[in-house]
């Protein structure tokens, strides 16, 4: 049985951090957040100890550690925004333990240089969430292209609408210095998979972005990638939205949907499962994806030019 710690335990991610902690056989000793409505711990690890303050919480830590305590922390677990990643993992490193952080990892590929120098300072490792590499539809999918001989690109459409109130963007994660906006947020885990599936990107055009929505073209080894991401619910699919769905999720390669809506639930699970085995992505499995965005971010939109996706259109 391992220890963990948590740093953002009031947020929407942490209750899977927390379920994927149990489900592993594991015990959440001490967790952070200074938002204090927390009570969904009481569902998982009733006993363990609380902090709003991030004074008290590393001096409990550091205790743990000095003291040897059976309680002495081997992972934190860091749910935190997302423009706090990268202090949250250092911290971690410096504790004493190994991390196990949200994506996106950091907002800027040079944030990953600092953080492999920490790593070889501590010797402790940082872990990532890459969840969709190990969903099942997206490994075969993987396998599929990898084993292919052929001399043309994939022709590739995604498209992620996933439905946020007018409560979003007067949260952190409507603030582009907080998030990394829309695409960071909603989208890194997304262009993780791209890279992981079809190989190197070699081009990077953005074609749209605002606050709620952004749109692309990305060119990789193996496929010719149309993205569109969103979080406004008036681009859900009318057929979508008569089912009652305020989420829409597809991809299309050669024009034929890649059925992976289900074997979402488990996902944290499986990425703890093959952390606590040795098997977790590191820093450097997430380089491209931070590349990616951090160019979507600062790129200047092309507008309808190109091959752009057709949801642009409305």
């Amino acid at each position: 049985m391992k220890n963990f710690a948590m740093i953002g335990a009031a947020g929407y991610i942490a209750p899977r951090h927390m379920q994927a902690i149990r489900e592993t056989n594991n015990k959440l000793v001490a967790a952070l957040d200074p938002n204090d409505s927390v009570g969904v711990i009481d569902s998982y690890f009733p006993n363990a100890d609380f902090f709003t303050e991030f004074e008290r919480f590393d001096r409990h830590l550091d205790k743990l550690k000095r003291s040897g305590h059976k309680d002495k922390v081997d992972y934190i677990s860091i749910c935190s925004p997302n423009y706090l990643h990268d202090s949250h993992m250092r911290f971690a490193l410096r504790s004493g333990a190994d991390a196990i952080c949200e994506k996106p990892l950091v907002l800027n590929p040079w944030n990953i240089d600092g953080l492999l120098d920490i790593e070889k300072d501590t010797g402790n490792k940082i872990n990532t969430i890459l969840q969709l590499r190990v969903h099942p539809s997206i490994v075969a999918l993987r396998e599929k292209v990898m084993s292919e001989n052929r001399d043309t690109k994939h022709e590739v459409d995604l498209t992620y609408i996933t439905s946020r109130g007018h409560w979003y963007l007067q949260s952190w994660k409507g603030d582009e210095k907080k998030s990394g906006g829309i695409a960071t947020n909603i989208g890194v885990h997304f262009y993780d998979m791209l890279h992981f599936i079809f190989g190197d990107l070699q081009e990077n055009v953005v074609h749209h972005s605002d606050a709620t929505s952004a749109a692309g073209y990305l060119e990789y080894e193996k496929a010719r990638v149309r993205w569109f991401l969103s979080v406004d619910y008036k681009y859900v699919p009318q057929s979508a939205k008569e089912s009652g769905m305020r989420t829409y999720r597809s991809i299309t390669v050669d024009g034929e949907e890649i059925e992976f809506s289900g074997g979402f639930t488990d996902l944290h699970n499986r990425s703890y499962e093959e952390i606590l085995a040795g098997r977790g992505f590191g820093l450097e499995e997430n380089r491209v994806a931070i590349e990616t965005v951090s160019h979507i971010r600062n790129a200047s939109p092309v507008g309808l030019t190109g091959n752009y996706h057709p949801f642009l259109k409305a």
